[in-house]
């Protein structure tokens, strides 16, 4: 059981690595949807936000026991820690569209936008007008509705390219990797604790591990199978710098 849970936290731990050093070898962020950094540093922020509020408020683990037949929820020190850090690599990320070239229209489309805005306000009415249990599990449901949304932006933009360039495979391989073992420590935790019910009341770790696979093994058929697209770093500036799509693969003609 540690080793399955260290190997999951180093796994998603380490995904989020190699697209932030590949934009920093190419000194550029094209290729890669500003759409889904911003569901990234949105989500993990709910994220950080309710497993802080689950490990740390009895008051809420009091209320999450009474509602799931007496099990205590399932956050642990591994799922703090990861989402502290997911959250802090997501932000340097986002910063680097800010310091590298990108395309004239490649920014966060009106729908992103308008996604963080409505959602952000449900959240505050929550907060104001809800119970403090219900208002941490609605920052849950956000973060699983960034995760089940933000890769959208990427793939499409990958398919209208006919090319994976821009975007970290080894970020794919790795998450994939994470996905599978986060969601076999769900599935343990519940068995040791005799309530299998528990899986469906944790449902922002049960939604991160199937969605991840889901479009890890999206990306994957397109990196290997669709797209043989194996330019370097130094290459991919050339198809990239002057072509440059936009979020969702518009591409610029001067």
């Amino acid at each position: 059981m540690a080793g399955n849970v260290t190997a999951y936290f180093v796994a998603w731990s380490v995904s989020f690595y190699p697209q932030l050093i590949l934009n920093y070898r190419r000194k550029s962020v094209s290729g890669l949807s500003i759409d889904f950094l911003v569901y990234n540093v949105y989500g993990f922020a709910c994220y950080a936000a309710s497993n802080t509020a689950f490990y740390f408020s009895a008051s809420i683990d009091e209320e999450y026991a009474k509602r799931h037949s007496g099990h205590g929820n399932l956050v642990r020190p591994n799922d703090l820690f990861f989402s502290y850090h997911a959250l802090l690599l997501s932000v340097l990320t986002f910063g680097q569209t800010f310091l590298y070239p990108r395309a004239r229209n490649q920014r966060a489309s009106p729908l992103a936008l308008s996604f963080f805005l409505s959602t952000s306000l449900g959240l505050l009415c929550a907060f104001l007008f809800s119970s403090a249990y219900s208002a941490v599990y609605c920052l849950s449901l956000v973060k699983l509705a960034c995760s089940l949304i933000k890769y959208v932006p990427q793939a499409w933009s990958n398919y209208t390219r006919r090319s994976t360039a821009g975007w970290s495979i080894h970020n794919i391989m790795l998450d994939f990797t994470g996905g599978v073992l986060s969601f076999a420590q769900l599935l343990l935790d519940a068995l040791r604790t005799g309530g299998v019910r528990a899986v469906v009341g944790n449902p922002v770790k049960l939604g991160l591990g199937l969605t991840s696979i889901a479009f890890d093994l999206l990306f994957m058929t397109q990196h290997y199978v669709l797209y043989m697209d194996r330019r370097g770093h130094k290459d991919v500036e050339a198809r990239l710098g002057l072509g440059a799509q936009a979020n969702y693969g518009t591409v610029d003609d001067d």
